[in-house]
């Protein structure tokens, strides 16, 4: 077992990769009243194309087949859904699919190991008929429609399409009332069978643990012992332009709200990049700056303004988010903040107070099992350790930071989405 400890937030992680190929992280913490566990597969709505080790066969599948599995994995051979089982018992249990990956969990503070036994049951059985798989279609259909009914998940959506032109991150996770209905039980138990293979799988448990005791449990309950040569996966070359510069649609809503993208590229050191990135947007358009102070004075945003940096190993990209009475005014401030910052340099002091409550905040995240299970699990798929983000926030300093700005918030990577009332 691999021990890496933390003396920043006085944490230890324990890691133990089993024989069957799957990882498990366990972070204890004596006497919390929760326990925390969540697994999944590096398998999201990206992986659509691939081709099986085998026999070659290339494999294209419908878009939000990811999804789809996760929705049906929960449904058993004796007719009970065990989340219905997992919420008898009194734990919080659901789970979500990303870009990248697909995460199985619960939350309990009595009963775990009761749950945990259904837990694995479901994880490692599927059950996949003509029927169920066709009763699905329609309530994942009603799901897609509800969420085109969003303003706020539309203006992301378009924000995504408008930097991408090939990259399935582009598609709607859950895909399209039309894609879903070409999605098959053969399907799935491919995509199962091939993919949510202990060795494409990691599973991390946050409470209070003795570790060795509760990798004991985990394994008597492990019945996938097969180590499978995962497929290759097959993304498209996806040009470094963006796809389309502004989307503006109408929907019901009160007031507009925006979406200014930036779309960016893989590089070797993430963590601090990502560091940097959100330090910068905090500093320009966060709630201490001056910009926010007028914009908020003269009564057009409305508001905080959101920040994203998200990426994998396949793609990057920043986004801000806000409601406004006049969102191409705000827009049109903020660019020139921006360039503004790219000329001059970010101001001293600013960037100071904005790196100090950012790792406040970062460490208060620490306070929570879930939100550390969930971290470790989305950062291991990066190919992340958690904990390097508090080992290189340090690292960044101002002239590091104007660098990233420059490089990072170019009005040639720039998108804007937008979401106007009727």
């Amino acid at each position: 077992m691999k021990i890496i400890e933390n003396d920043k937030v006085k944490e230890k992680l324990y890691i133990e990769k089993l024989e069957n190929g799957l990882t498990i992280m366990v972070i204890p913490r004596k006497n919390a009243r929760k326990k925390y566990i969540i697994c999944g597969p590096q398998f999201g709505s990206i992986d659509n194309k691939f081709i099986l080790p085998e026999n070659n066969e290339k494999v294209e599948l419908p878009d939000g087949v990811a999804h789809f599995l996760e929705h049906k994995m929960f449904e058993q051979r004796s007719g009970i859904n065990s989340l219905d089982t997992l919420t008898s018992l009194g734990v919080n249990a659901n789970a979500y699919t990303t870009n990248d990956h697909t995460a199985y969990l619960y939350e309990a503070t009595d009963n775990f190991y009761e749950a945990l036994d259904e837990y694995m049951d479901y994880i490692q059985n599927p059950y996949y008929t003509d029927e169920n798989v066709e009763k699905e279609k329609g309530i994942i259909a009603q799901e897609i429609k509800m969420y085109e009914d969003y303003p706020e998940w539309q203006v992301y959506l378009n924000a995504v399409k408008c930097m991408y032109k090939e990259l399935p991150i582009r598609l709607d996770i859950a895909g399209t009332v039309d894609s879903i209905q070409g999605i098959t039980k053969e399907m799935l138990y491919k995509c199962y069978n091939n993919f949510y293979t202990p060795s494409n799988m990691v599973m991390v448990i946050c409470g209070d643990f003795v570790p060795e005791e509760i990798i004991e449990e985990i394994k008597k309950r492990i019945t996938k012992k097969e180590n499978k040569v995962l497929p290759k996966r097959i993304y498209p070359n996806e040009p470094e332009e963006i796809n389309e510069k502004e989307k503006i649609v109408k929907m019901e809503l009160s007031n507009p709200i925006f979406c200014v993208g930036f779309k960016d590229r893989v590089e070797e050191n993430m963590v601090k990049k990502h560091i940097a990135v959100l330090i910068i947007l905090n500093t320009l358009f966060g709630k201490s700056s001056k910009l926010y102070k007028e914009l908020t004075d003269e009564n057009i945003l409305l508001g905080a303004l959101e920040f994203e940096y998200e990426f994998s190993k396949e793609y990057a990209f920043t986004l801000i988010t806000g409601q406004s009475r006049n969102p191409k005014k705000v827009i049109k401030r903020m660019n020139e903040e921006i360039e503004n910052a790219i000329k001059n340099g970010l101001n001293e002091e600013d960037f100071s107070r904005n790196k100090k409550k950012m790792y406040g905040d970062y460490i208060v995240e620490y306070n929570s099992v879930e939100n550390i299970a969930r971290m470790f699990l989305s950062d291991y798929f990066k190919g992340i350790n958690t904990f390097d983000y508090l080992e290189e926030y340090n690292s960044v300093t101002k002239e590091y930071a104007d660098g990233i700005l420059k490089n990072t918030l170019s009005m040639e990577k720039e998108i804007t989405s937008i979401v106007e009332g009727n």
